[in-house]
């Protein structure tokens, strides 16, 4: 029997390595090439989105494996391109396009991801179905990218910590090592320089090695059973530290690789990032200092560098940033609105006129640079002398009175 199919072909609109996000549509079409009159049942595009996680472990000496599956499913969409009303369709030869769309969710959706033990996948997939014929079926993924805007007051706040630990060997101790490390924020964009301040303080008798390390751990959850895979994805090597001697890291920098960004709000399947400060102590266990870290898909704004340290120090509402400055500012309100007739002929008969202040240099500075100053006016000078002295014919107060 001869083929009718010559072409059976699902393309989506926009390039091919578009990402998507949530609330926005998928398009495309099917593309259908006959050699001659084919009889159609139906044919139907779906839409899914599925996180799946998925392991085997074998416990004990038996051959009995354990089945460790969990699934959600995200979306779900069918759109029939050809119905079937329970007769046939009779397509003639040649050409035929059927466009199709579906709108993704507008709730939040999860990046995709591709695992040891699991996945998230979106994916497209047409059915055509013949009378006495198997089902033609295509399949094709699209990338969905939630986005993750590191410019909030989380992720901009600097990540700090201290770990000290005793070296020993065989029941003798050979001193006590500290680090203190700090980064400028917890949010991060592949592609970027992490900045590590930290201070090694080696009171041991022996060389010491200070690292650091941005590790990536993927966590799988099946039937209340956790499986995690660790990866390395960036180092960094210090020099060596002599015995009872202190190094100090001014900004050492660490450079993000292209990695894919933080899984936080999936149920099933995490991706979480870390810095990891150690030091390696020849004779004993490695220390380590963890800071978390959050990878993103929006990178730092220009003013978050400024914003980060007055968000570490008190808990302020950052969304009037977020504001843009009105090209054609509002008019002052009129001083008649302001003051009434009775003080405004008080005031001119009391108040002498002064010739007018030039203040074109202070109107042509840049409007922030006016607001710092009224901002943070500067102190009082300090003087020994009292500026307000007390009258000598006023008798001191007692002060248990």
């Amino acid at each position: 029997m001869v083929n009718t199919i010559k072409s059976f072909k699902l393309e989506l609109d926009g390039p091919a390595d578009a990402a998507f996000t949530g609330g926005e549509v998928v398009s495309g079409q099917v593309v259908l090439e006959l050699r001659r009159d084919t009889r159609v049942h139906s044919m139907k595009v779906q839409g899914r989105g599925v996180a799946t996680a998925h392991w085997l472990e074998n416990r004990g000496m038996n051959a009995v494996y354990n089945d460790y599956t969990s699934k959600i499913t995200y979306f779900r969409k069918r759109q029939h391109l050809i119905r079937d009303n329970g007769d046939v369709t009779v397509l003639p030869a040649g050409r035929h396009e059927f466009p199709f769309s579906f709108q993704l969710p507008e709730e939040t959706l999860v990046t995709s991801f591709e695992g040891k033990h699991g996945s998230i996948r979106y994916w497209v997939k047409v059915k055509l179905h013949r009378p006495w014929a198997t089902v033609r079926k295509i399949k094709k993924e699209f990338t969905v990218i939630e986005p993750i805007d590191i410019n909030t007051p989380a992720l901009l706040a600097p990540q700090a910590g201290t770990k000290d630990k005793m070296a020993r060997a065989w029941y003798r101790n050979f001193g006590q090592v500290s680090v203190t490390a700090k980064i400028d924020r917890k949010g991060y964009t592949p592609g970027e320089m992490i900045p590590v301040f930290a201070e090694f303080d080696n009171a041991t008798s022996r060389s010491v090695v200070p690292r650091a390390y941005i590790t990536q751990t993927q966590t799988f959850i099946a039937r209340g059973t956790m499986k995690q895979k660790r990866a390395v994805v960036a180092t960094l090597c210090g020099d060596i530290v002599g015995a009872r001697c202190r190094e100090t890291w001014h900004g050492r920098a660490i450079k993000i690789p292209p990695v894919g960004p933080s899984i936080l709000q999936c149920r099933i399947i995490k991706v979480e990032y870390m810095l990891k400060v150690c030091v390696d102590v020849p004779g004993t266990s490695k220390m380590c200092l963890e800071l978390p870290l959050v990878i993103g898909t929006i990178p730092l704004h220009p003013f978050g560098s400024r914003t980060s340290s007055v968000s570490s120090q008190y808990s302020v509402n950052l969304e009037w940033l977020r504001m843009a400055i009105p090209e054609q500012p509002e008019p002052p309100p009129d001083y008649s609105s302001v003051v009434t007739e009775e003080e405004a002929v008080q005031r001119h008969n009391t108040v002498v006129l002064q010739p007018a202040e030039d203040l074109s240099g202070i109107l042509e500075r840049p409007l922030m640079a006016f607001v710092q100053e009224f901002r943070f006016r500067p102190p009082p000078i300090y003087s020994e002398v009292d500026p307000n002295p007390q009258p000598l014919n006023m008798r001191p107060r007692c002060m248990t009175c």
